[in-house]
């Protein structure tokens, strides 16, 4: 795992797409941030969207770091308009049994 996506405040940030989830199969949750540890932390506490919060998402299912926050975020934008089964088949590509990534990445 690249040691620029680790939640330490002091290291080098690291533009991410991420997907959470409730479950397997279940609500999914696309977002992008500078700091990935960082920001699905403040999910998993409960202070991260509300509807993150309304769905209980806090399991980090998938990421991908970026060059810039201009491509995450262009990233984000395409990944929000596909469709459910897109995103589920590029969850189980690289995440077959759904297993919550955060601690790979704190």
């Amino acid at each position: 795992m690249d040691s620029r996506l680790r939640g330490n405040d002091d290291m080098p940030r690291q533009p991410a797409v991420y997907i959470l989830s409730s479950k397997r199969n279940g609500t999914l949750y696309v977002g992008v941030t500078s700091n990935l540890s960082k920001r699905v932390g403040q999910h998993k506490e409960g202070a991260g969207s509300g509807f993150t919060q309304k769905y209980r998402l806090h399991d980090l299912v998938y990421f991908e770091p970026h060059g810039s926050m201009i491509e995450a975020i262009q990233r984000e934008k395409q990944l929000k308009k596909w469709n459910r089964a897109w995103k589920i088949a590029l969850i189980e590509k690289e995440n077959p049994t759904w297993r919550d990534l955060y601690m790979d990445v704190v």
